[in-house]
């Protein structure tokens, strides 16, 4: 039982060395079940206090409180942790921002808030990690509120996800009623509590200073920076906002060390990770693995396969739908990290991946983000509140190939005038599916606009001979239907 293992046990026979610098021919993958943080993924046992404690949460909490906020952000740096939300920005270090020096002098609350609204399509571990493992996430926010000196957390959660705030609220109630949580938190002197914010539905709330608007009562609109939350957050006080998986892991990384975490993976990628894969494959599900594990043995140790086999793979998306789509050739030896996919020219995001067999119809697949990245887009910034709307409207046109050629570098060209231009990264979340798009399947829009072509006349913008305006409307002219 793992609640009853000395640490120092933990580090020598759970462990897994994996050091890649030594061995730089290491074959990454197989992660062993005693080596899974979440151990109860698949739900085989309850969610309860009980079953967290018989899993090894809440074990030893006290002691890693009382050795200090420095122990623990030092101990994060050197697990070599990245943010589980998609940026990948460096755990430690963003902890780390909370204790400028001085920061004792600015008396008042503090706070972490849990960033659980999870609306990126394709996306499902954060709701998988509150629906079975909800104490690690519990205990993940005292011990990251210890890290930052924080008074509070404020978790919040998509307002759809109804049984997973139902289910979170009984944990944060029996962490408090096992004096876990509250005003002497686990014994430690420390006082600490816990709350949760339900969302009403808005993806841009994903964004960290557009959480905090909505938590304030406001619209869910992103604010400029700087000020940074670390600075100027929620209330007005230093806030971090951070992931769940990433909150959800630091008990386990605190307990078992940091290089224990960091032997996992390339250099610059350590650790385990949720991936949720989704799409066209013979077993959905959401597994916990190591990082830069082959994308092929992922989808083939844990999902069976692609449906119709490997070699009828069109391509995947390895990061949720705001990451370009990788071609099949790709897929064949791409390693499941940040710096791997970067390099070619995608994202590990979320490590959402969503996956099209050649029954797929690609254009149709990108169109539905557009129209997504369209209406979620909150309209404070001109270039994505405008430029989505384009971008949805060509993208219907290039479903059913009613453009010319052209057009294809028109909005490839609108793209780039989106994307780096907005004050949150919704608009490079709307732009970067149809860069990938055309740099992947650019033959597959032209064949589609050559095929209307033999139909109809058609120029720029959609229009066909005999289309016209009368009346200040269009007539005349079968522009596609919008979603």
């Amino acid at each position: 039982m793992l609640s009853r293992i000395p640490t120092k046990a933990i580090k020598r026979s759970l462990a897994t060395i994996a050091d890649g610098a030594a061995n730089p021919a290491r074959i990454y993958g197989g992660l062993k079940d005693q080596d899974r943080i979440f151990q109860n993924v698949y739900g085989k046992f309850g969610h309860d206090l009980k079953s967290a404690e018989k899993m090894g949460d809440w074990y030893k909490t006290k002691e890693i409180i009382l050795k200090g906020d420095k122990w623990i952000i030092d101990e994060m740096k050197k697990s070599g942790l990245r943010g589980r939300g998609g940026a990948g920005f460096p755990s430690g270090l963003k902890w780390s921002f909370m204790n400028p020096p001085g920061w004792e002098k600015n008396a008042g609350p503090r706070y972490l808030v849990v960033n659980a609204d999870e609306g990126e399509p394709g996306t499902c571990k954060d709701r998988e990690i509150i629906r079975k493992d909800p104490h690690k996430l519990v205990e993940g926010c005292l011990l990251a509120g210890r890290a930052m000196n924080a008074t509070a957390a404020y978790i919040y959660i998509r307002g759809e996800f109804y049984n997973e705030a139902t289910i979170l609220q009984n944990a944060i109630n029996e962490a408090y009623k096992a004096g876990y949580l509250g005003k002497n938190a686990c014994g430690s002197g420390y006082a600490f509590d816990v709350y949760i914010h339900r969302g009403m539905g808005a993806y841009v709330c994903g964004e960290e200073t557009a959480l905090i608007e909505s938590i304030e009562g406001k619209a869910g609109k992103p604010r400029l920076k700087p000020p940074f939350p670390a600075g100027v957050g929620l209330f007005g006080r230093p806030t971090t906002v951070a992931n769940v998986e990433t909150v959800s892991v630091a008990p386990t990384i605190l307990r078992r060390g940091g290089d224990w975490f960091a032997s996992f993976g390339r250099k610059g990628n350590s650790g385990t990770k949720l991936f949720c894969i989704s799409g066209h494959v013979n077993e959905p599900c959401t597994v916990e693995e190591e990082m830069s594990i082959p994308l092929k043995e992922l989808l083939e140790k844990h999902c069976g396969g692609i449906k119709g086999g490997w070699d009828n793979l069109l391509g995947v998306i390895p990061g949720g739908s705001s990451v370009p789509v990788m071609t099949k050739e790709t897929c064949d030896d791409i390693l499941m990290d940040y710096d791997a996919l970067r390099d070619v020219g995608s994202g590990l995001g979320t490590a959402a991946v969503i996956v099209m067999n050649k029954q797929t119809d690609i254009i149709r697949a990108i169109q539905r983000f557009s129209a997504f990245y369209k209406h979620e887009s909150c309209g404070q910034c001109t270039p994505c509140r405008e430029g989505t709307t384009w971008l949805n409207r060509m993208m219907d046109r290039f479903y059913t190939g009613q453009a010319t050629e052209k057009e294809i570098d028109m909005i490839f060209e609108l793209t780039k005038e989106i994307e780096g231009h907005t004050i949150c990264a919704l608009g490079d979340a709307a732009a970067w599916p149809i860069q990938g798009l055309i740099k992947s399947f650019r033959p597959v829009m032209v064949d589609r606009i050559n095929e209307y072509n033999k139909t109809q006349s058609v120029g720029l913008g959609g229009w066909v001979k005999g289309g016209k305006v009368m009346d200040g409307k269009v007539i005349d002219n079968p522009l596609p239907a919008h979603h």
